[in-house]
């Protein structure tokens, strides 16, 4: 099935829209700054790591075709499981954690942040990414996914749609338009790397 045709059959695909939509609309009504919109967008990639965490987990049966594990062939089993589920949370755990520093020294929050309206809007992404992680969860049940590309696939959809951001952060994206376009582009980002990744789940 196509983009086209997933977008119009995977119901979290237009959730995720919305929350998104939900996030660009308060921004631009509030008059936010670009460096407001990147700590909401660090909380979902780390609300994404979450959901992917639990979705190694829920796993019932795997492939673990081209996957290695210390450079030996990896085995379907409840420790290969294991394993490839802790390995994720401490490597994308401390990927996030320098993200986290990179925020605090260069977006550091300052007086007058909408702490209410950031925390208002990461709960969107919350229900958003939460309803995706039970839609797909039988899905996933259903088929043989591969471990390796669950387990690597975030990093695929977290950093197109962060170098959005942060390229919008280093030009100046302040004004309405210019925030505008970046979000957008941002969003397009997000909707379509998460149909790729549940596409590529399935195979």
């Amino acid at each position: 099935m196509n983009l086209a045709g997933r977008f119009h059959a995977d119901r979290s695909v237009a959730v995720l829209v919305i929350s998104n939509l939900v996030t660009i609309a308060v921004a631009l009504a509030l008059d936010w700054q670009i460096r407001d919109v990147m700590w909401i967008y660090w909380a979902q990639s780390v609300i994404i790591g979450i959901f992917n965490w639990g979705r190694i987990m829920d796993l019932k049966k795997f492939s673990t075709e081209n996957f290695r594990i210390g450079d030996k062939p990896a085995e379907a089993t409840p420790q290969t499981q294991r394993e490839v589920a802790r390995f994720f949370l401490v490597h994308y755990g401390f990927f996030h954690l320098v993200y986290l520093i990179f925020l605090l020294v260069l977006m550091t929050p300052e007086a007058g942040t909408p702490f209410l309206g950031m925390g208002l809007c990461t709960l969107a992404f919350l229900i958003g990414h939460g309803f995706s992680y039970r839609h797909n969860r039988e899905r996933d049940r259903e088929r043989t996914p591969n471990i390796g590309c669950i387990m690597f696939l975030p990093y695929g959809r977290i950093i197109p749609m962060h170098f959005t951001i942060i390229l919008g952060g280093f030009v100046g994206a302040e004004s309405g338009g210019s925030l505008l376009l970046f979000l957008g582009l941002k969003t397009v980002a997000d909707a379509v790397m998460h149909m790729v990744e549940h596409a590529e789940r399935g195979k």
